[in-house]
């Protein structure tokens, strides 16, 4: 492969999907993406791939290696959905072989590469450290969303704050402990039924669910 590691990597990677095997013949890769939204890998003119951390050198493990090391960056010449997955034909990935070597690898996509969402729509990456409230109350962190095949669900870590306060410096939430001592969760179906705002830039999720469930 090329040495293209060179080029700097932009400071708005987001990990979208993880390169599972090759497909075909031609040195073509199959991408399993992380969420449904896996419009912004077809629509993205570059990916950058980025190696497991297992199969880095043990300098580069230990060492402060920098992204221009880490990421390399890979314009896409075709790329197709397969089923749940993604096929794609990558410059300098020519050969089966070449493409093999790439399992396991991560896709990360800059933000400008990303479709402007509609007024209803949201990105998984961008509800996740969003605060979950109810009734005026903080319910908890966002930690990751989920799809169960019918819609998204948001796992939350419960968290609390005193009074009216809102998450800051100043006051930050506490993680609310279950009778083991383990962080307690929830989670919580993100669907209009349920879901009555959101607001990204203020990282604040409104929801009606039943903190008891």
């Amino acid at each position: 492969m090329a040495d293209i590691g060179a080029q700097q990597a932009p400071d708005d990677l987001i990990e979208l999907g993880r390169i599972v095997s090759a497909y075909g013949v031609r040195g073509w890769v199959k991408v399993q993406p992380h969420s449904a939204q896996s419009l912004v890998l077809r629509a993205a003119p570059v990916w950058w791939l980025a190696p497991p951390i297992f199969s880095l050198p043990p300098s580069f493990q230990s060492a402060e290696s920098s992204d221009a090391v880490k990421f390399r960056p890979h314009t896409v010449k075709q790329v197709r959905p397969q089923g749940a997955s993604i096929v794609a034909d990558l410059e300098q990935v020519d050969d089966r072989d070449l493409a093999e070597s790439l399992r396991g690898y991560t896709v990360h996509v800059s933000r400008q590469f990303f479709p402007k969402a509609q007024a209803d729509e949201f990105y998984w990456v961008d509800l996740e450290n969003c605060y979950v409230y109810s009734d005026a109350q903080l319910v908890g962190l966002v930690l990751e969303v989920v799809d169960n095949g019918a819609h998204a669900i948001l796992r939350v870590q419960r968290m609390g704050l005193e009074g009216d306060q809102v998450p800051s410096e100043e006051h930050p939430p506490t993680v609310i402990l279950d009778t083991k001592g383990r962080p307690e969760e929830i989670l919580v179906p993100f669907v209009a039924a349920h879901v009555q705002h959101v607001d990204i830039a203020a990282r604040r999720i409104e929801t009606d669910w039943p903190l008891e469930l």
